[in-house]
């Protein structure tokens, strides 16, 4: 099957159909793209709604993605059944992971957020658990019916991850768990947490490894907390809570690199869905100024309105190729991918902002009623520019990774007066 982007059916939600005509992506990513639209359609009365009971509405939308085989990624062991492309998602195919970020993101926030936490805590399982830690967890991750949270962040440990205090002590032929996680995407609804925490191996960075540790276990607290979009959101508090030698995920001391590339690979995945967010905002304003009159004519007919309109179509493509070129850097192997999906966030998050933001100025007091669309989006677009690494992190990360020696050599060689050059 070929993708020929002059005939390609018109984009209804979710990504361009031509830009998934691109070399970047493949049939199969087309073919993902209309089959978790196709689920979006099927379960809009579950999406619609919701958000009026986050907890359970989360815990029934991930039920119907594992249903549907659209987390089959999570258990390689799995029947993801044949030309699914769910196979593909995640730990091996990036570029499947955005696709379906940004499908679910336009339809349904939830919906982003159920698969998106699922995704992120599971890899550390799929990627460095034993056979018995998979064996234990991702079929029922993949099937729906578990849930799994990254516990990362604390008080005052957020990007800066060396930073960690919770401490897991050896204890015998275990750990003891002591220590505090604050803001955790998931918490209080999962049934199992990735828990980053400094066990001795050496100091800063060095000194930390990751744990799994069940919900329920004794001296393992749950404290929720409101955010400006209804998700579950909590802090955690481990009070001497027992762990066993077995809940050691990886090597220990291997936590910080554990962490990081996990991080490194679920950033661009955030742009994806700041994109579908942005797609939503777009195509509601869109339509908003094409039925609203105002003197005397569509509101689409007055010039700032196309102006403003013509600069959104400009973001949301940038935003869709650099997504787009994360993806497959890190799909290619390129060890310097972390640095695209660093520019992929950042740019897709803070324009989609922007997007979201000249929505709601383009629906005027309509887009401040709560519960419209306009002022939904406003609140959800919010945390992508400061969760799995804030935009200013994300700078620091970019302006790193530049080749300095580069640009010296190239720009000495162009100079007025290479002289300097030639005599070294």
């Amino acid at each position: 099957m070929t993708i020929d982007a002059t005939t390609a059916p018109p984009r209804l939600g979710g990504p361009d159909p031509a830009v998934l005509a691109l070399p970047f992506f493949e049939p199969r990513h087309a073919e993902l793209a209309a089959r978790v639209t196709g689920w979006c359609l099927d379960h809009a009365e579950l999406l619609r709604h919701a958000e009026d009971a986050p907890d359970e509405g989360g815990r029934r939308i991930l039920r119907g993605l594992g249903e549907a085989g659209l987390l089959a990624f999570l258990d390689p062991g799995s029947d993801p059944g044949a030309g699914s492309g769910a196979e593909h998602a995640g730990d091996g195919d990036l570029r499947s992971l955005c696709v379906a970020r940004e499908v679910l993101a336009y339809a349904g926030d939830l919906a982003d957020f159920a698969l998106a936490i699922q995704a992120l805590a599971a890899t550390p399982i799929l990627r460095y658990g034993t056979a018995a830690q998979r064996r234990r967890y991702l079929p029922g991750l993949a099937a729906g019916t578990l849930q799994a949270a990254f516990a990362v962040s604390e008080p005052q440990a957020g990007s800066d991850v060396a930073a960690i205090t919770t401490t897991a002590e050896r204890d015998g032929d275990g750990y003891t768990l002591h220590g505090v996680k604050a803001w955790i995407a998931g918490g209080g609804t999962a049934d199992v947490y990735c828990v980053i925490a400094r066990t001795g191996e050496g100091a800063g960075s060095l000194g930390l490894s990751a744990l799994l540790v069940p919900a329920g276990t004794p001296g393992f607290t749950v404290e929720p907390v409101a955010v400006t979009a209804p998700r579950a959101f909590a802090h955690l508090r481990f009070d001497g809570v027992r762990l066993p030698a077995d809940a050691l995920l990886g090597r220990a001391g291997g936590g910080f690199p554990l962490a990081m590339e996990v991080l490194d690979r679920f950033r661009m995945t955030v742009g994806a869905a700041a994109l579908g967010f942005a797609r939503r905002a777009a195509d509601a304003a869109l339509a908003h100024a094409r039925r609203r009159r105002i003197y005397g004519g569509p509101l689409l007919d007055l010039a700032t309105t196309r102006a403003a309109l013509a600069d959104i179509e400009v973001k949301l493509n940038a935003a869709a190729l650099l997504v787009a070129r994360a993806a497959w850097e890190a799909d290619q192997g390129n060890r310097r991918y972390p640095r695209h999906s660093s520019i992929a966030k950042l740019y897709a998050t803070e324009v989609a902002q922007e997007i979201v933001d000249a929505c709601v100025q383009m629906h005027g007091a309509a887009g401040l009623v709560a519960g419209s669309l306009p002022e939904r989006l406003y609140r959800q677009i919010r945390s992508l520019r400061i969760y799995e690494g804030t935009s200013e992190v994300q700078r620091s990360v970019i302006a790193g990774s530049l080749d300095v020696r580069r640009a010296e050599k190239s720009h000495d060689l162009f100079a007025d007066d290479a002289s300097h050059v030639r005599d070294r």
